[in-house]
């Protein structure tokens, strides 16, 4: 049985709807990371999942039960926020105690459940001083061990790091992973950060404008984007998009002639390639053109490519980078590049 199951899922604000009937079943123990632009509607599903919000209609089921009319303290979820919401006059303990207040547990049962989760966090040295004392990342496992203190059915993180700066925040993506694989719980986890779902993520749910765009796992979504948003969206930098024609047997990228199966003549298409796929030549190329621009990152570089298609980004050794106004030639294997309708954005075989 799912831990969580949204189906047919609608919010509508007056008359604009934001979600448009949302499906999706979540395993027990899995790691979901909601992702999209802003105002795609994650941290609204996350809001209805928790009760804070009205479902307009659709169901929302919970450990088998459907929750749409049950107060977020009757969900069984616990929520860990963007800005950490701790008490900053209560200890360490009492933060993580206060999810406790209510459960039918004596007083030792309490304290033993509080070191349990102090000690998972390796917290315990911690558990007698104020958040004041902390530190970042420190107050955000605060939040977390509070959230594990219900030991709830699901957990949910509504960005949870984005208040954090870029080295700790790579830290607490970690600790977050191996939290998980140490508890075993079911997360549902949003961001805006495609790089936090790629490595957190077992599977990623990628939306836009209120609707699913795609369900699978890291490899999949990156691998196997189902549309043109999917794979400019996952990747960083995002892939190139080349206009071309397809034609009997084959698809036309300017001078270039690629052998494609099943298209139809004159259909206008968009190649699609991945930076890290699309590598310095000297013979046959599928494109040429003059590095723009430079950007060295140590082990390997950026390589902006003015070229007749308009602006491509390749990746080379960081060691020997071509100079800048380099005349470039560049190609990919066959089964790196990505086909898609150009009027649609829907993924072609």
């Amino acid at each position: 049985m799912a831990d969580l199951v949204l189906s047919d899922l609608v919010k509508t604000y007056d008359k604009t709807a934001v979600l448009h009937g949302l499906n999706l079943a979540v395993e027990p123990g899995e790691f979901v990371v909601f992702v999209g632009p802003s105002g795609c509607g994650k941290s609204t599903t996350l809001r209805l999942i928790a009760g804070l919000e009205e479902v307009s209609s659709g169901t929302i089921e919970i450990a088998g039960r459907v929750v749409n009319n049950l107060e977020p303290k009757d969900r069984d979820i616990a929520m860990v926020f963007q800005n950490y919401a701790i008490y900053p006059h209560m200890s360490v303990r009492r933060n993580i105690g206060f999810g406790l207040r209510t459960a039918r547990l004596s007083r030792a049962e309490k304290n033993q459940r509080i070191e349990e989760v102090a000690a998972i966090l390796d917290m315990t040295p911690l558990l007698e001083r104020r958040p004041s004392q902390l530190s970042g990342g420190q107050r955000q496992r605060v939040a977390i061990g509070r959230a594990m203190g219900r030991d709830p059915a699901v957990f949910l993180f509504d960005e949870p790091l984005s208040n954090l700066d870029a080295q700790l925040r790579t830290q607490m993506r970690l600790e977050i992973k191996k939290l998980h694989q140490r508890v075993q719980s079911t997360i549902i986890f949003v961001t805006h950060d495609q790089v936090e779902a790629m490595t957190m993520a077992d599977r990623i749910v990628i939306m836009k404008d209120g609707v699913i765009q795609q369900v699978g796992t890291p490899s999949e979504v990156y691998h196997s984007p189902v549309n043109t948003f999917v794979a400019r969206f996952i990747g960083a930098p995002a892939m190139n998009m080349l206009k071309g024609a397809g034609e009997a047997g084959q698809v036309r990228i300017g001078p270039a002639a690629l052998p494609w199966a099943g298209l139809s003549t004159g259909r206008p298409v968009l190649l699609g390639v991945r930076p890290e796929d699309l590598t310095l030549v000297e013979g046959e190329a599928l494109i040429e053109g003059r590095v723009a621009v430079r950007e060295p990152l140590g082990h390997e570089a950026l390589l902006y490519v003015e070229t007749p298609l308009g602006e491509v980004v390749a990746k080379a050794d960081g060691r020997s980078p071509p100079a800048l106004g380099a005349a470039v030639r560049l190609n990919a294997r066959p089964e790196t590049l990505h086909l898609f309708d150009a009027e649609t954005g829907i993924a072609l075989p």
